[in-house]
């Protein structure tokens, strides 16, 4: 008798959080897959904490190739993960995982580069060594800013946070070119930025507006917003107002995905204009 040909699946992949239907991961992976005609599927999956281990054994199994992760589960993932980059690490969260064909989970966090490459794409002008960087909020999407500024060459790292130990913390983690303020000092801080970023959730939908004073910010300075709904933040609104080149937070969602995608299912997708019309609709 012949030995039984191994029946090959598409690979699997999907996006674990609670909630998760708000995700726009799966419309945007889903246009990667149909825009390539590549065999495959990414789904959302909500995952309560208590439950993440099991899910993290059971998937592999069941033919996933890996996951997105958002909130709750960027940090638990890491004590979870067979194996964690050192970018992941820095950062204390992953939002990335790769399932090993002999089933180790394999942990990496992409979102310091899909920042970078946002504005990489959208600000082709955009010279980090040209001065400090602000950084409003000290969580974890602003520990991924951080790295990366960091190493992109900005000379000066400013940070801001309502709870100033958290950014303390991150001072203490990243080192002497990080400098803290004040929350009530978010104005000062603007003075001579180069580059600035607002990593809190303070002006998304339903949220509280992000008030800061503009009045020392500097029009050649680029300004961006991790906020994608609404698109034009305030922030983004009124620097623009003054002449500031700037960059909205959509583009670091769709790059911060790409790496993942082209993990699981073997190609590199292409960041452009449908990409981000498909995601908005």
């Amino acid at each position: 008798m012949s030995a039984a040909v191994p029946i090959r699946h598409a690979p699997l992949a999907g996006v674990i959080g609670m909630p998760i239907a708000h995700s726009r991961s799966p419309r945007l992976h889903g246009h990667w897959l149909r825009r390539y005609g590549l065999p495959g599927h990414y789904v959302p999956i909500p995952v309560l904490p208590e439950h993440l281990a099991e899910v993290l054994r059971v998937l592999p199994q069941a033919g996933f190739v890996g996951l997105n992760v958002t909130i709750p589960h960027k940090e638990a993932v890491l004590t979870l993960a067979d194996t964690v980059t050192d970018r992941a690490a820095l950062i204390g969260a992953a939002n990335t995982l790769i399932f090993r064909p002999d089933g180790k989970v394999h942990a990496d966090n992409t979102d310091g580069y899909g920042f970078i490459a946002n504005l990489r794409q959208n600000a082709p002008d955009w010279q980090p060594e040209a001065g400090p960087a602000a950084i409003i909020g000290a969580g974890g999407a602003a520990r991924a800013v951080v790295a990366s500024l960091l190493d992109s060459g900005v000379p000066e790292l400013r940070i801001a946070n309502r709870t100033r130990l958290r950014a303390e913390q991150i001072k203490a983690e990243f080192g002497a070119r990080l400098v803290v303020y004040e929350w009530a000092q978010l104005g000062n801080m603007l003075d001579g930025a180069a580059t600035v970023v607002n990593a809190t959730s303070l002006g998304m939908e339903g949220k509280q507006p992000l008030r800061v004073p503009l009045d020392a910010l500097s029009p050649d300075a680029l300004v961006t917003d991790l906020v994608y709904t609404p698109l034009m933040t305030p922030l983004l609104t009124e620097a623009q107002q003054r002449g500031c080149r700037i960059v909205d937070g959509l583009g670091m969602l769709l790059h911060q995905a790409a790496p993942g995608f082209e993990r699981w299912f073997g190609h590199r997708p292409e960041v452009d204009d449908e990409t981000r019309q498909v995601v908005l609709e």
